[in-house]
Protein backbone atom coordinates (compact mmCIF):
# COMPACT_ATOMS: atom_id res chain seq x y z
CA UNK A 1 0.00 0.00 0.00
CA UNK A 2 1.32 3.43 -0.88
CA UNK A 3 1.28 5.44 2.36
CA UNK A 4 1.74 8.72 0.45
CA UNK A 5 -1.59 8.38 -1.32
CA UNK A 6 -4.45 10.17 0.43
CA UNK A 7 -7.81 8.60 1.15
CA UNK A 8 -9.45 11.10 -1.20
CA UNK A 9 -7.11 10.11 -4.03
CA UNK A 10 -7.98 6.44 -3.53
CA UNK A 11 -11.71 7.25 -3.41
CA UNK A 12 -11.44 9.23 -6.66
CA UNK A 13 -9.69 6.27 -8.30
CA UNK A 14 -12.43 3.89 -7.12
CA UNK A 15 -15.19 6.25 -8.30
CA UNK A 16 -13.32 6.64 -11.59
CA UNK A 17 -13.71 2.93 -12.28
CA UNK A 18 -10.59 1.48 -10.64
CA UNK A 19 -12.63 -0.59 -8.20
CA UNK A 20 -9.64 -2.70 -7.12
CA UNK A 21 -8.19 0.39 -5.42
CA UNK A 22 -10.87 0.00 -2.74
CA UNK A 23 -8.74 -2.80 -1.28
CA UNK A 24 -6.24 -0.10 -0.25
CA UNK A 25 -8.90 1.61 1.86
CA UNK A 26 -9.92 -1.70 3.39
CA UNK A 27 -6.30 -2.48 4.30
CA UNK A 28 -5.82 1.01 5.70
CA UNK A 29 -8.94 0.93 7.90
CA UNK A 30 -9.55 -2.74 8.69
CA UNK A 31 -8.04 -2.53 12.21
CA UNK A 32 -9.93 0.71 12.95
CA UNK A 33 -13.25 -0.78 11.81
CA UNK A 34 -12.76 -4.13 13.53
CA UNK A 35 -11.74 -2.53 16.84
CA UNK A 36 -14.81 -0.32 16.88
CA UNK A 37 -17.14 -3.13 15.79
CA UNK A 38 -15.75 -5.29 18.59
CA UNK A 39 -16.39 -2.46 21.04
CA UNK A 40 -20.06 -2.50 20.06
CA UNK A 41 -20.64 -6.24 19.66
CA UNK A 42 -18.30 -7.64 22.34
CA UNK A 43 -17.82 -10.81 20.29
CA UNK A 44 -15.03 -11.42 17.82
CA UNK A 45 -17.14 -13.39 15.33
CA UNK A 46 -19.89 -10.74 15.37
CA UNK A 47 -17.31 -7.98 14.95
CA UNK A 48 -15.84 -9.75 11.92
CA UNK A 49 -19.29 -10.08 10.36
CA UNK A 50 -20.16 -6.44 11.10
CA UNK A 51 -16.80 -5.25 9.74
CA UNK A 52 -17.49 -7.02 6.42
CA UNK A 53 -20.92 -5.38 6.24
CA UNK A 54 -19.38 -1.99 7.00
CA UNK A 55 -16.89 -2.21 4.14
CA UNK A 56 -19.62 -3.35 1.73
CA UNK A 57 -21.89 -0.46 2.79
CA UNK A 58 -19.02 2.02 2.61
CA UNK A 59 -18.17 0.82 -0.91
CA UNK A 60 -21.77 1.21 -2.05
CA UNK A 61 -22.05 4.66 -0.48
CA UNK A 62 -18.60 5.90 -1.53
CA UNK A 63 -20.05 8.41 -3.98
CA UNK A 64 -21.81 10.06 -1.01
CA UNK A 65 -18.47 10.90 0.63
CA UNK A 66 -18.06 14.64 0.18
CA UNK A 67 -14.73 15.20 1.92
CA UNK A 68 -16.17 17.73 4.39
CA UNK A 69 -14.70 15.59 7.19
CA UNK A 70 -11.96 12.98 7.22
CA UNK A 71 -12.80 9.65 5.62
CA UNK A 72 -12.37 7.97 9.04
CA UNK A 73 -15.10 10.22 10.48
CA UNK A 74 -17.47 9.36 7.64
CA UNK A 75 -16.57 5.68 8.01
CA UNK A 76 -17.23 5.81 11.76
CA UNK A 77 -20.83 6.84 11.15
CA UNK A 78 -21.24 3.68 9.05
CA UNK A 79 -19.54 1.62 11.78
CA UNK A 80 -21.92 3.04 14.36
CA UNK A 81 -25.17 2.60 12.42
CA UNK A 82 -24.21 -0.86 11.11
CA UNK A 83 -23.22 -2.07 14.59
CA UNK A 84 -26.42 -0.76 16.18
CA UNK A 85 -28.55 -2.28 13.40
CA UNK A 86 -26.75 -5.62 13.81
CA UNK A 87 -27.37 -5.63 17.56
CA UNK A 88 -31.04 -4.77 17.08
CA UNK A 89 -31.51 -7.50 14.48
CA UNK A 90 -29.87 -10.00 16.74
CA UNK A 91 -32.05 -8.70 19.57
CA UNK A 92 -29.02 -8.89 21.69
CA UNK A 93 -29.40 -7.67 25.21
CA UNK A 94 -26.45 -5.38 25.74
CA UNK A 95 -23.82 -7.78 26.89
CA UNK A 96 -22.44 -7.50 30.34
CA UNK A 97 -19.57 -5.18 30.92
CA UNK A 98 -17.44 -8.26 31.13
CA UNK A 99 -15.03 -8.50 28.22
CA UNK A 100 -13.14 -11.27 30.03
CA UNK A 101 -13.91 -13.91 27.39
CA UNK A 102 -12.05 -11.95 24.72
CA UNK A 103 -9.03 -11.44 26.93
CA UNK A 104 -9.07 -14.99 28.34
CA UNK A 105 -9.17 -16.32 24.78
CA UNK A 106 -6.21 -14.13 23.85
CA UNK A 107 -4.32 -15.12 27.00
CA UNK A 108 -4.81 -18.82 26.34
CA UNK A 109 -3.49 -18.42 22.79
CA UNK A 110 -0.55 -16.28 23.89
CA UNK A 111 0.41 -18.01 27.11
CA UNK A 112 4.06 -17.51 26.28
CA UNK A 113 3.84 -13.74 26.53
CA UNK A 114 6.39 -11.83 28.52
CA UNK A 115 5.27 -10.50 31.90
CA UNK A 116 4.94 -6.89 30.71
CA UNK A 117 2.69 -7.96 27.81
CA UNK A 118 0.41 -9.85 30.20
CA UNK A 119 0.36 -6.82 32.48
CA UNK A 120 -0.58 -4.58 29.56
CA UNK A 121 -3.38 -6.96 28.61
CA UNK A 122 -4.70 -6.85 32.17
CA UNK A 123 -4.71 -3.07 32.07
CA UNK A 124 -6.52 -3.14 28.73
CA UNK A 125 -9.09 -5.59 30.10
CA UNK A 126 -9.63 -3.46 33.18
CA UNK A 127 -10.06 -0.34 31.09
CA UNK A 128 -12.51 -2.12 28.78
CA UNK A 129 -14.54 -3.20 31.82
CA UNK A 130 -14.55 0.33 33.20
CA UNK A 131 -15.67 1.78 29.85
CA UNK A 132 -18.40 -0.86 29.75
CA UNK A 133 -19.75 0.48 33.05
CA UNK A 134 -20.33 3.93 31.55
CA UNK A 135 -23.53 5.13 29.92
CA UNK A 136 -23.75 4.58 26.15
CA UNK A 137 -23.01 8.27 25.47
CA UNK A 138 -19.99 8.36 27.78
CA UNK A 139 -18.62 5.11 26.36
CA UNK A 140 -19.12 6.39 22.81
CA UNK A 141 -17.29 9.67 23.38
CA UNK A 142 -14.39 7.95 25.19
CA UNK A 143 -14.15 5.36 22.40
CA UNK A 144 -14.26 7.98 19.66
CA UNK A 145 -11.61 10.16 21.27
CA UNK A 146 -9.15 7.55 22.50
CA UNK A 147 -9.65 4.43 20.38
CA UNK A 148 -10.82 5.98 17.11
CA UNK A 149 -8.56 9.04 17.63
CA UNK A 150 -11.19 11.48 16.39
CA UNK A 151 -10.79 15.20 17.05
CA UNK A 152 -13.36 17.19 19.04
CA UNK A 153 -14.66 18.63 15.76
CA UNK A 154 -15.01 15.18 14.19
CA UNK A 155 -16.77 13.81 17.25
CA UNK A 156 -19.09 16.82 17.05
CA UNK A 157 -19.97 15.93 13.45
CA UNK A 158 -20.66 12.31 14.39
CA UNK A 159 -22.71 13.11 17.49
CA UNK A 160 -24.36 16.30 16.19
CA UNK A 161 -22.73 18.51 18.83
CA UNK A 162 -20.64 21.67 18.91
CA UNK A 163 -16.92 21.05 19.64
CA UNK A 164 -17.21 22.90 22.98
CA UNK A 165 -20.06 20.61 24.03
CA UNK A 166 -17.95 17.62 23.03
CA UNK A 167 -15.09 18.94 25.16
CA UNK A 168 -17.38 19.31 28.20
CA UNK A 169 -18.94 15.86 27.67
CA UNK A 170 -15.51 14.27 27.20
CA UNK A 171 -14.28 15.87 30.43
CA UNK A 172 -17.34 14.59 32.32
CA UNK A 173 -17.02 11.14 30.76
CA UNK A 174 -13.36 10.98 31.87
CA UNK A 175 -14.39 11.92 35.41
CA UNK A 176 -17.06 9.21 35.47
CA UNK A 177 -14.58 6.69 34.05
CA UNK A 178 -12.10 7.59 36.79
CA UNK A 179 -14.84 7.15 39.42
CA UNK A 180 -15.78 3.72 38.03
CA UNK A 181 -12.16 2.61 38.07
CA UNK A 182 -11.65 3.87 41.63
CA UNK A 183 -14.94 2.51 43.00
CA UNK A 184 -15.34 -0.85 41.32
CA UNK A 185 -11.87 -1.83 40.29
CA UNK A 186 -9.72 -0.53 43.13
CA UNK A 187 -8.50 -4.01 44.11
CA UNK A 188 -7.98 -5.11 40.52
CA UNK A 189 -6.07 -1.96 39.56
CA UNK A 190 -3.92 -2.02 42.71
CA UNK A 191 -3.02 -5.65 42.05
CA UNK A 192 -1.94 -4.71 38.51
CA UNK A 193 0.28 -1.87 39.66
CA UNK A 194 1.67 -3.50 42.80
CA UNK A 195 4.80 -5.37 41.86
Amino acid sequence: MNEGVTDTEIINRVLGGETAAYAELVTRYQHFVFTLALRFTHHREDAEEVAQDIFIKAYRALSDFRGAAKFSTWLYTIVYTTSITFLRKKRMVTTSIDDDNIFLELESKDSGLKANQVEQKSRTASLAKAIGMLSADDAQIITLFYKAEQSLEEIGLIMGLEPNSVKVRLHRARQRLKEKIEKYMKHEISSIYDD
